[in-house]
């Protein structure tokens, strides 16, 4: 079955950096688009990232664009987030996500929480 696991969240200051880590599972990860999004306490859950299926196109949010990287190593079956000069609003559960025949796919989540 489709398992999507998000890992390296954690807590970091202001302007530190994290890489997020998506280990995709049971479904050939070459052939989608993958995505990033994430939910912050009391809010919805907003799109961060895309990537191509092959790699090369990616779009972001405006929030993240110029500090945020999203790429896929297809070999390892695995998606990054690298995240650079966090802010405090960056704090939220990040989640990766497939689409697959319609139906989409979520992680559990990490947790990033930037704060002084």
């Amino acid at each position: 079955q489709v398992q999507l696991v998000e890992s390296g969240g954690g807590l970091v200051q202001p302007g530190g950096s994290l890489r997020l880590s998506c280990a995709a599972s049971g479904f050939t990860l070459s052939s989608y688009a993958m995505r990033w999004y994430r939910q912050a306490p009391g809010k919805e859950r907003e799109m961060v990232a895309l990537v191509s299926s092959g790699g090369g196109f990616t779009n972001y949010a405006d929030s993240v664009k110029g500090r945020f990287t999203i790429s896929r190593d297809n070999a390892k079956n695995t998606v990054y987030l690298q995240m650079n000069n966090l802010k405090p609003e960056d704090t939220a559960v990040y989640y990766c996500s497939a689409t697959i025949s319609g139906l989409n796919y979520w992680g559990q989540g990490t947790q990033v929480t930037v704060s002084s």
